[in-house]
């Protein structure tokens, strides 16, 4: 039920997480990187991720799994059942992508992008037969996460999202199908969670560490909006709440607070600061 051959554009957080994800199930994966620095950088990812996967149990074999992804730069391989663009949330660069993409692709390969809050019906202008493209947002981390949301533009066929359900119940994961809305379903109810914690913080109504407990104790989220923040990107986060206060309106103008903190370069994980102190890894109250 999986794909045989898959192609993911982009080898950062989410796409090494898609690769790896495909690649555990059987596929054969190819991540096509833009420079020789960045396919290093997406291979030490992929073996640090597989090698924490291998030692919590949830595969057998790190070198196994490895050896059916393929990093490089230059020319993308045309003979992908799969395509996934996973760039970073600049819609001129992903309709780049998506046209070299196009390229490359048979006339019936389908065809997807990686977005939380970009929209599919723009996307889809980059790709002939738009028919076979769809939007396939995957969650931070990938490997672990349960959840894609698959997003349909008008002209997405029926075919094409239930042969995109199907791959992904191959990986383990469960799909929810929603139309092209800004913010799609998760980003838009995620984000306003999000901000309103970050307005709490703001206004002193209690620390992170305490509001992130409500949320967990008192409605049974896995962890609190601002570890999930501080998980997902500041950067990512204010990038969203802008694009939605533009197609929807002033309740998801994003907080001071978060303008702030990407100013300073406090984007969360990766950076080792954000709504928590990073430095170890852990996510302590800072």
């Amino acid at each position: 039920m999986y794909p045989e051959r898959v192609v993911v554009v982009g080898g950062g957080t989410m796409g090494a997480g898609i690769a790896q994800s495909f690649a555990t199930v059987g596929s054969t994966v190819t991540v096509v990187e833009a420079s020789q620095d960045a396919a290093a950088a997406a291979r030490d990812r992929l073996s640090t991720s597989l090698a924490k996967a291998l030692q919590r149990g949830k595969i057998d074999s790190a070198a196994a799994v490895l050896g059916r992804i393929n990093v490089r730069t230059g020319a993308l391989p045309g003979d992908a059942e799969l395509y996934v663009e996973a760039v970073p949330e600049d819609i001129d660069m992903k309709l780049d992508v998506l046209q070299r993409v196009s390229s490359a692709a048979g006339a019936e390969t389908i065809m997807a992008t990686n977005t939380s809050s970009l929209p599919i019906t723009e996307l889809a202008a980059a790709v002939p037969n738009p028919g076979r493209f769809l939007g396939m947002h995957f969650f931070n981390p990938v490997p672990a996460s349960v959840l894609v949301e698959l997003i349909r533009h008008d002209g997405t066929t029926d075919a094409v999202i239930e042969r995109a359900g199907e791959w992904i119940s191959a990986l383990g994961k469960e799909s929810i199908v929603v139309r092209d809305t800004p913010g799609f379903a998760t980003s838009r109810l995620g984000v306003a969670v999000g901000l309103e914690a970050i307005r709490m913080l703001e206004e002193g109504v209690g620390s992170a560490e305490d509001i992130d407990t409500a949320m967990r104790l008192g409605y049974r989220w896995p962890m609190g909006p601002l570890r999930l923040t501080d998980l997902v990107g500041l950067d990512v986060r204010l990038g969203i709440a802008e694009h939605l206060t533009a197609t929807l309106g002033d309740r998801f103008s994003p907080p001071n607070l978060l303008r702030d903190k990407v100013a300073r370069g406090e984007l969360g994980a990766k950076t080792g600061r954000g709504f928590f102190d990073w430095s170890d890894g852990r996510g302590q109250a800072s």
